[in-house]
């Protein structure tokens, strides 16, 4: 199955198979209880992580192919769908992990969010004995404005490996923690150049750094001295 519409892909994306582009209820009593093996292990979560739940019993996660900037389109629309007909027994999270960033410009700061895998989809669903998909919920799938297929051959999607889904939850695991400040890549005594403002093309070396504010003070020979000048980090590039 080909897209109408060809997403940007990017290589690496978590469970990509070599060479694909690519980033409970009601108490019962012990003797009732059957035994079965315990659930796997979740990967510890670093500080200010929330990890999502772990793989559902019967389920393993897909990598989909969809139309770039339609990601979250997409995702919302088959989980709209998985509810009206009634599919959660066969998909069950459907997700588009994202990081958040802070961008500082002119003083003004804004919080954005970044897709972690343009073009790609991730979806938790239960295959047929043979891995391939079952009808219904193919259908659903590929009626789906924006989608292309999902990665596998024969018409049968390849299985994400384990340790490649624990990074993708954890990716895609709410954060507590603040944004972290894109392009804010400077460390005390890094030769620097200024792009613009009033010392355009002056170079010097970074002498501190406010991340807070995105400030960036350095330190440029002016008239033969030594002078501390007050840059924002974006109009500062590395030499």
């Amino acid at each position: 199955m080909t897209l109408e519409e060809t997403p940007n892909t990017v290589a690496g994306g978590p469970g990509l198979p070599e060479g694909e582009p690519a980033p409970a209820s009601g108490a019962v009593t012990a003797e009732q209880a059957p035994l079965a093996p315990p659930p796997p292990a979740a990967p510890a979560a670093p500080k200010g992580k929330i990890l999502q739940e772990p793989t559902r019993p019967g389920m393993k996660w897909y990598v989909l192919r969809v139309a770039s900037n339609k990601e979250d389109q997409v995702r919302e629309a088959l989980e709209r769908k998985v509810r009206i007909e009634n599919l959660t027994d066969r998909v069950g999270r459907v997700l588009v992990p994202t990081s958040k960033e802070k961008r500082m410009k002119a003083g003004q700061v804004k919080i954005l969010e970044r897709k972690l895998y343009p073009g790609y989809v991730f979806v938790e669903m239960a295959t047929e004995p043979d891995g391939s998909i079952n009808e219904r919920v193919w259908f659903l799938i590929k009626e789906t404005t924006g989608v292309g297929d999902f990665i596998g051959s024969d018409g049968k999607p390849t299985s994400m490996a384990q340790h490649d889904v624990d990074m993708m939850l954890l990716a895609a695991a709410k954060e507590d923690e603040e944004a972290t400040l894109q392009g804010m890549e400077f460390a005390r005594g890094d030769r620097v150049k200024i792009k613009e403002g009033s010392f355009q093309n002056f170079e010097g070396s970074v002498d501190s750094i406010e991340e807070q504010k995105g400030i960036v003070t350095v330190l440029l020979t002016i008239f033969g001295r030594a002078t501390p000048v007050d840059v924002e980090y974006w109009q500062l590039e590395k030499i």
